[in-house]
């Protein structure tokens, strides 16, 4: 079993976390505040804030997924980048076997509704995306072995901005056709486990992985699908001519390592969340 590190045990760390203890590691959380998860040792460190960070020696995977205290880019160099510099320093000597970082497909700047993957180019169109670029090169650069794991669109019981949407009767962009990526936060935890289980049984991993579901979906048709399974009015579609479509995110790299989804379209991830919100 190994001793694994969660560098930012929030929503999806402590998803991961409480996964890896189950199957027996040895696992350590680390988030700003005060915290309990059952079998994890828990932590609390600012990666802001060198002076406050105390890790436990002889780790064999680091998985840093961090979120930010802002939305501007100094929010984001603060948390992603600085705070990645922080925590590689912290960990310098350190024998690791692998260390994953959690990124954000929103470093691909593609609006024109292609299909986009792995290798395809990283052109941020926003000065958040291009921090989150710049700090992805600080862990590929550093002495371990890394991947990347870029991430869509987050949603699930916790995460209602669509619902909201709904509630709020904004208009959506239908024409032309606005295509939208995500991810439900049990399949983030999902990709995450299964890359680390992979990694430490020897196989091979690439360095970059898309962590999407399996359907790109157009926006108003999520909308309307929501809205017509809660019983609520559909929002007004809008024609926007000068506006971008979008991209199609391909979760085919994962696929082929042989990742299942447990919410393979937004169809069975936005059903379980509105159960459960009838439920309570």
């Amino acid at each position: 079993m190994a001793k694994i590190l969660i560098a930012g045990c929030g929503d999806v760390g402590s998803r991961l976390a409480i996964r890896l203890a189950d199957a027996g590691h040895d696992v350590f959380g680390l988030r700003r505040s005060s915290f309990t998860l059952p079998g994890v040792t828990t932590l609390q460190g600012d990666l802001t804030r060198p002076d406050s960070l105390s890790l436990p020696d002889g780790l064999d995977i680091v998985v840093i997924l961090l979120s930010p205290d802002g939305y501007d880019a100094d929010a984001y160099r603060r948390t992603y980048h600085d705070g990645t510099q922080n925590l590689l320093q912290a960990l310098s000597g350190q024998h690791l076997r692998h260390v994953f970082w959690v990124s954000s497909t929103s470093v691909y700047g593609q609006a024109d509704g292609s299909v986009v993957d792995e290798e395809s180019p990283a052109n941020p169109a926003s000065a958040t995306a291009r921090v989150l670029l710049e700090s992805e090169a600080l862990v590929r650069n550093a002495h371990w072995s890394s991947t990347i794991v870029r991430c869509s669109g987050l949603y699930g019981p916790e995460r209602l901005r669509l619902l909201r949407w709904i509630d709020e009767g904004r208009p959506v962009q239908a024409e032309p056709p606005l295509w939208t990526n995500r991810l439900h936060i049990d399949d983030a935890a999902g990709i995450l486990s299964f890359l680390i289980v992979r990694s430490l049984a020897g196989i091979a991993l690439q360095d970059l992985y898309i962590g999407t579901d399996e359907l790109p979906a157009q926006q108003h048709e999520v909308l309307d699908w929501i809205a017509d399974r809660m019983c609520k009015p559909r929002v007004a579609h809008e024609m926007l001519k000068a506006s971008g479509c979008g991209k199609r995110l391909s979760s085919q790299r994962l696929a082929l390592l042989g990742y299942t989804w447990q919410f393979p379209d937004f169809r069975s991830g936005y059903e379980t969340v509105i159960q459960s919100l009838a439920a309570h």
